[in-house]
């Protein structure tokens, strides 16, 4: 339980646990595809029992979307330190840019995990579950924007909506083609913004 913003330090635990565990399933998930890994060698890579990893996951499907589950809070935290006198699509270009330069990304790992959710049918669907959770998150902050000032909210969720499934035709291009994930959204936004 929290208090007036504070973690427990039991959530604080069991979010870590979680997180260890998603890492584990994910270094498996990219190894050896989603489909050829059980619930059972996942336990075992994060040396759990299986009734222990079902009491924080119940699928497969959910883990994969536990490693990504901080990504729509980072964009819109990235959203929200952009000038608010920049555009949403100008403010929404420079934090793919920025995201796919920090330190973290690892283009070849974060290439193998979009290649599992565009090839998984039941990942493809979490991950338009997914993303409509996100346009509530950007859609605050891109509604604070100069171009989104005339029709506000239904501009701005329109914006990241749009943003996403330009992110979703981006990401479908660079797990065949490769090249960089930040150039192909761009020619996607280019596309939509013509």
């Amino acid at each position: 339980m929290s208090y007036a913003g504070v973690v427990s330090l039991w959530e604080q635990t069991r979010r870590t646990v979680q997180d260890d565990i998603a890492a584990a399933a994910m270094d498996l998930f990219v190894e050896h595809g989603f489909d050829a890994v059980t619930m059972d060698e996942i336990a075992t890579r994060a040396g759990i029992s299986r009734r222990s990893l079902f009491r924080y996951f119940g699928t497969k499907e959910d883990l994969v979307l536990r490693s990504v589950a901080g990504t729509g809070e980072s964009i819109a935290a990235a959203l929200r330190a952009r000038p608010r006198t920049e555009g949403p699509w100008a403010a929404v270009l420079a934090v793919a840019d920025e995201l796919e330069s920090a330190p973290e990304w690892d283009p070849a790992r974060e290439r193998a995990i979009g290649r599992m959710c565009v090839e998984t049918p039941a990942l493809r669907a979490r991950r338009a579950e997914k993303h409509q959770g996100w346009v509530d998150l950007f859609t605050p902050e891109l509604a604070a924007r100069p171009e989104s000032a005339p029709v506000g909210e239904s501009a701005a969720g329109a914006i990241a909506a749009a943003a996403l499934a330009c992110l979703d035709v981006a990401t479908d291009r660079w797990v065949a083609e490769g090249g960089v994930l930040a150039a192909h959204f761009a020619q996607a936004v280019a596309a939509v913004r013509s």
